[in-house]
């Protein structure tokens, strides 16, 4: 008897379903081009370009902060959203560079927008925050908690970055993303999210030392560049592959890549391993900079009209600390 009610837990868990109904962003206004920083920490466009791909990045205004960004990604993605408002049970917000360690840009967008009847929480695991935000709904969704979610990513990297520090300062850029993922399928439009994978990894190399966030001493630094370096790109080509094998299919299916937007390097060395053709890997870092766990969801509403019907679409990340995570969609 015992057994029986585990299996039946297991595939009540197995069939939930997930779909996006509408994806959004919001980027600020101000663009920083590499040009600035000669002044500031001494380093050339070329030297930026060539080691980062980055050309600008975006930066909060005077009044911005990654609460205001947030409501300004969710009011985004609210105007594509044909449901209302008010169906909203579930609000998940996801960052590492918050405006408020105690209010969180979901509950700061609850206020903002009246949403009165949804569970509201938050998620933190570096740059793959949004794929464990993911995991977050998945489970509401298989306790039958929640049915129709706004998730939220927003990252203002540049309030803790130190731009004068050569190895790190000119990497980061803001910005915010904002999603609506619903339990049943809205119209054939919508995305299904097939499967999540995520590990976290602070076991190997340099760990929580590889890049990291102490607001009172440092700030947002990478002092550890190079180890970021091999272990991303050795985690975001694996946890790719063991997503797409784990559902019966090969790289060869695979129809776009939406990697986080570290550097274009790390981009590009997933994307050849895993012999991709450059318009397959989606790219955005060379417009907006590292904009941490929001820059996949950004990638995929800025090109959503290119995907059609069919379309195998994977996100894979790497964050600092270190974790790992991969979604695997279909349009």
């Amino acid at each position: 008897m015992c057994s029986i009610s585990v299996n039946i837990i297991k595939n009540l868990f197995h069939v939930v379903r997930m779909y996006i109904n509408e994806v959004g962003y919001y980027l600020p206004k101000n663009i920083i081009p590499n040009s600035y920083f000669k002044d500031v920490n001494g380093l050339t466009n070329e030297w930026i370009v060539t080691r980062t791909g980055i050309e600008t990045r975006r930066k909060a205004g005077k009044n911005e902060n990654s609460n205001t960004m947030a409501l300004e990604a969710a009011k985004n993605v609210l105007e594509k959203y044909k449901g209302d408002t008010s169906d909203i049970d579930l609000i998940i917000s996801g960052s590492y560079a918050p405006y408020d360690t105690v209010v969180t840009s979901a509950h700061y967008v609850q206020q903002k927008l009246d949403i009165r009847d949804a569970i509201v929480t938050s998620v933190s695991t570096a740059c793959s925050t949004f794929i464990n935000c993911l995991e977050v709904v998945e489970g509401y969704f298989a306790l039958n908690k929640a049915s129709k979610v706004l998730v939220i990513n927003s990252e203002q990297n540049t309030l803790y970055g130190n731009e004068k520090d050569d190895k790190s300062g000119h990497l980061w850029g803001d910005g915010a993303s904002a999603m609506i993922i619903t339990k049943e399928r809205s119209s054939e439009e919508d995305i299904e999210i097939v499967d999540i994978k995520t590990r976290g990894v602070a076991f190997e190399g340099k760990g929580p030392d590889g890049v990291y966030l102490r607001p009172k001493t440092e700030g947002l630094v990478m002092p550890y560049g190079k180890d970021v370096f091999i272990n991303a790109c050795n985690y975001m080509r694996e946890v790719a592959i063991e997503i797409l094998e784990k559902n019966n299919l090969s790289v060869k299916d695979l129809s776009y890549l939406i990697p986080h937007q570290a550097n274009i390097r790390i981009i590009n060395n997933v994307g050849d391993n895993l012999k991709l053709k450059k318009e397959q890997v989606i790219v955005n870092i060379d417009k907006y900079g590292n904009t941490g766990s929001a820059s996949t969801v950004i990638g995929l509403a800025e090109n959503i009209d290119k995907f059609k019907k069919g379309d195998i679409i994977v996100f894979s990340v790497f964050g600092g600390g270190y974790s790992s995570g991969a979604a695997l969609m279909k349009k």
